[in-house]
């Protein structure tokens, strides 16, 4: 019976402390697990942060303007009738070349000139009554004013005569001025009136350019100033030269309207597309220019940093103009200075740094 309790009490202890033991395993686990990782403590490697250079040399700096514009056609109309009626032709071919004054269209004028045919009959009568009665008022045969009516019937058959003429032009459409004559929008047989559109004429040769310019560079473009474009699809640079400026400055952009003139002589540009401008405002001699990647704004104050044995130095420079690509400084870096072209997010005072690429 003793030896029974023995054993039982053994069991239990044995049971015993093989949970103690799985209680702390576990709890020191779940306290490594807890553990504010602030206290864990990691080595840290001193990292070296490698980057491109650039040494600063002066250089010729052109400063420009870039703008987007549209090119227009010189010229352009749409084309309908002054009056109204039937169309009996149209005598143009659709994308073909016209000159000022071809005939295009018509519309019936067989009343206009039924009329017209009967005022010119009208006109032999008129013209013997007044001769006749000319010579009966130098034998004092009719008096002063019968002779008056008889001239005043043929001045206003004349008056129909010419008004009758005019209604009959009226019918006609014809261009006024050279261009290329669009697409058509009636048929033969149509009902034309002033309300309804023919086709579309446009001068395209020369071709207008319409672009916008910051409101400071008002004083430097006049009509003869010149400038390039290209025009998306095209390798070709294309020049022209401004011809109008508009003397008010748009409230919202800020800018001036600009137009140029380019002559087209080929015809091989068309109206509606855009065109990328560059115009050349001046040069400047011996300025100190940099990326435009290099500079970093921080508030409000423009910086660079160098390179200098081996590790970034910040400088804050003054800047000048702007192009696509670079900026002028005009305070701040003296030729000769080692400038750090990239990473330049991740520089800090200090921080250690190697040269991959020296330009």
């Amino acid at each position: 019976m003793k030896k029974k309790k023995w054993i039982i009490t053994s069991v239990i202890l044995v049971v015993f402390c093989t949970g103690l033991v799985v209680y702390n395993h576990y709890r020191g686990s779940s306290s490594a697990a807890d553990a504010d990782p602030s206290e864990i403590s990691i080595p840290r490697k001193s990292s070296v942060l490698n980057v491109n250079g650039l040494v600063v040399r002066p250089q010729t700096l052109t400063d420009g303007i870039t703008s987007v514009g549209s090119l227009l056609p010189d010229e352009e109309v749409d084309l309908s009738f002054e009056t109204s009626g039937k169309i009996v032709s149209i005598d143009f071919e659709e994308g073909t070349p016209v000159k000022k004054g071809q005939l295009l269209a018509k519309v019936n004028d067989k009343p206009l000139q039924a009329q017209l045919s009967k005022y010119k009959a009208q006109v032999k009568l008129a013209e013997d009554r007044v001769y006749r009665q000319s010579t009966l008022l130098e034998k004092d045969a009719v008096s002063q004013e019968a002779y008056e009516q008889a001239r005043t019937e043929l001045a206003t058959l004349n008056a129909d005569i010419e008004l009758c003429e005019a209604n009959i032009a009226l019918t006609e459409l014809r261009a006024p001025f050279d261009g290329i004559i669009g697409l058509r929008r009636v048929s033969e047989g149509a009902y034309a009136s002033p309300t309804v559109v023919v086709a579309k004429l446009t001068r395209i040769a020369p071709l207008k350019i319409e672009f916008g310019v910051p409101e400071r560079y008002a004083s430097e473009i006049r009509p003869g100033t010149p400038l390039s474009f290209t025009v998306e699809g095209s390798l070709e640079t294309f020049r022209a030269k401004v011809y109008a400026v508009d003397p008010n400055v748009d409230e919202q952009s800020r800018t001036l309207s600009v137009r140029a003139l380019y002559p087209n002589d080929g015809q091989h540009l068309f109206p509606g597309r855009f065109a990328s401008i560059r115009i050349q405002i001046s040069d400047i001699p011996e300025a100190i220019a940099v990326p435009t990647e290099a500079v970093v704004p921080e508030m409000g104050v423009d910086k660079v940093f160098l390179y200098k044995g081996g590790t970034a130095r910040p400088v804050e420079i003054k800047t000048g103009i702007r192009t696509d690509s670079v900026i002028q400084v005009v305070r701040g870096l003296s030729p000769g200075d080692t400038l750090i072209t990239s990473g330049t997010l991740q520089l800090r005072t200090g921080l250690e740094v190697k040269l991959d690429n020296l330009r």
